[in-house]
């Protein structure tokens, strides 16, 4: 079973505290940032979500490196590109329980996935709450992370669609493996 609950009010705040972290640090080293996005269904007001904070730091290619190098003095654990491509992971400190933070690169399709789910479902409550149903549903039944995300995955490539996303970066974003972590 994956935990799933109603929309918190404080998870905005809880993201504000994140980027204002990560932006101190990072400005610190000296990193030039695109921007820090609160991705996820924690960023979508009124959506059921996992109480996970999810938060992408946006930067140019050449930047990824040092931006994962602050990451990691900040106690974080790189995990690579996990089947996402320009997409890098981390296991958060204990402090920072309860978020998924990742460097990405801008403009990348993996950046454009987060943002049009984000954005597509802030836009549209209809769909947002029929999202909202699956992931509770899903949630109820998965046995684990991997379930949960193929149960999910026909109602996001519609989110997708809806989003704008042509048929072939859907397709791209479809076919992505992530290796099962035990």
């Amino acid at each position: 079973m994956i935990e799933v609950v109603d929309y918190d009010p404080d998870w905005p705040e809880r993201f504000e505290t994140l980027r204002s972290e990560y932006a101190e640090a990072l400005s610190a080293a000296g990193v030039p940032v695109v921007a820090i996005e609160h991705v996820g269904s924690t960023s979508v007001p009124g959506l059921a979500a996992k109480p996970i904070i999810d938060c992408d730091i946006v930067v140019e290619e050449p930047d990824v490196e040092a931006a994962s190098a602050v990451l990691v003095k900040l106690g974080f654990t790189p995990l690579g590109e996990l089947g996402i491509p320009q997409r890098w992971a981390f296991d958060e400190p204990e402090r920072l329980a309860g978020t998924n933070t990742y460097v990405i690169v801008a403009a990348s399709l993996s950046l454009q996935n987060h943002l049009a789910v984000r954005d597509a479902l802030r836009a549209n409550h209809r769909l947002r709450d029929e999202y909202g149903e699956v992931k509770k549903r899903v949630g109820a039944e998965a046995v684990d992370i991997y379930a949960y995300g193929a149960g999910k995955n026909a109602i996001v490539q519609r989110i997708l669609e809806a989003a704008g996303l042509s048929d072939s970066d859907r397709a791209s974003i479809n076919a992505n493996q992530v290796p099962i972590r035990r």
